[in-house]
């Protein structure tokens, strides 16, 4: 079954969505999409340190992913800055210092276009494999920390009340984003993760009124914009990590156009039963 490189193109890509999709909605809920822009510019220094130091790009991306994520929770306590700055500060740190070592490794050819921008078409089955094995491991935390992690995002000193810790809530997050950015990083690239993370839970919001709702919905669109970004690559022969970001962006204008036309025609119904 996977020896088709379309098929397994098509489950690497649902796997990602699957699990990205549900984690980006906190992403969105706490109005820290640069979060996901962060971890992502921090990929690529895992991919050259992973090179360097021979273990490899996935575990060195995961590495580094999660060593900036905790300097990132560490900065937000401490720093007398503003959280976007922060942000701002270590994106561009992490990606600038990734190209500088880059740069240096000249005894080793490394595809940085596909680094950045994925090549979903290119998977072999380990890669499957290990998005299906991470994807699991992923949503398997997800679903126990769900309610804790939902709270802590809602109110923090209500979630602390109530006995939640969530300094490891938070910790735990952040390692959850470090798995999906480094298992995605073939399939859509380091540059176009945040998209996945960010596009679909943002289109499911509309038409959501509870977490949960919200989370399947967004998977479902993700799942959705990486069939029609497939189907569209082969079709015009398009690279397929921004033709699934493309796909993802028109499913958010549609829902967007929606929810706009149901919320009209919910107004309209309240001023006539007046």
């Amino acid at each position: 079954m996977l020896d088709d490189f379309l098929v397994r193109a098509m489950v690497a890509g649902i796997g990602v969505a699957l699990v990205a999709c549900p984690l980006g909605c906190f992403i969105v809920w706490r109005r820290m999409a640069y979060f996901g822009d962060t971890t992502a510019h921090a990929a690529l220094l895992g991919v050259a340190l992973g090179i360097l130091t021979g273990v490899g790009p996935t575990a060195g991306v995961f590495v580094i992913t999660v060593v900036v994520a905790l300097l990132l929770v560490l900065f937000l306590r401490i720093a007398r800055v503003a959280g976007d700055t922060v942000l701002g500060i270590l994106s561009h740190a992490a990606l600038s210092i990734g190209l500088v070592v880059l740069a240096f490794m000249t005894w080793v050819r490394v595809d940085l276009v596909g680094y950045l921008f994925g090549d979903v078409l290119a998977v072999g089955r380990s890669d499957v494999y290990t998005v299906i094995g991470g994807a699991a491991v992923v949503l398997a935390v997800l679903a126990a920390i769900w309610r804790p992690l939902v709270a802590a995002t809602v109110d923090r000193d209500l979630a602390k009340a109530e006995g939640v810790n969530v300094a490891v809530m938070e910790v735990v997050y952040v390692l959850l984003i470090a798995v999906v950015v480094a298992i995605s990083m073939k399939i859509v690239g380091i540059l176009l993760i945040t998209s996945l993370l960010i596009i679909p839970a943002a289109a499911a919001r509309g038409f959501s009124r509870t977490p949960e709702r919200m989370a399947v919905l967004a998977a479902v669109i993700g799942v959705m914009a990486v069939a029609g970004g497939l189907g569209a690559s082969l079709r015009w022969d398009t690279p397929a990590g921004p033709s699934i970001v493309v796909a993802a962006f028109a499913l958010f204008l549609v829902s967007a156009a929606v929810a706009t036309a149901l919320a009209g025609a919910r107004h309209g119904n309240a001023l006539r039963g007046r």
